[in-house]
């Protein structure tokens, strides 16, 4: 299963390694044992943060994959399942299915 991981670092620590030198080096670190299918990186709420795509072949591994931020970092990290543009069209029997059976529940309900 394909999940996107966002980690989330607090400054006041990822400054601490920044200023010692080793921000980067275990950054690098962890992305070469969990070997990403991408990696990027933002600011998000005022904060140093990865977007990272990763590919899971069960949900036992989820801890190897937020350990090492937690650890590292004292990282915030929430891991959210992605779908590619073929996952999306796979699932599109499922989306009509469910639209046909709750596509008019509020509108029954005067909801909307």
């Amino acid at each position: 299963m394909r999940i996107l991981i966002k980690v989330e670092l607090p400054v006041e620590q990822a400054n601490a390694l920044a200023k010692n030198g080793t921000l980067g080096k275990t950054i690098q670190t962890i992305l070469q044992e969990q070997k990403p299918e991408a990696a990027y990186f933002t600011e998000i709420n005022g904060a140093r943060c990865g977007l990272i795509v990763v590919n899971l072949k069960d949900t036992s591994e989820l801890p190897a994959y937020a350990e090492p931020w937690f650890l590292a970092f004292n990282a915030k990290a929430e891991f959210h399942p992605a779908m590619t543009l073929q996952d999306l069209s796979a699932a599109g029997p499922a989306i009509e299915q469910a639209a046909k059976k709750y596509g008019n529940v509020q509108e029954a309900a005067g909801v909307i």
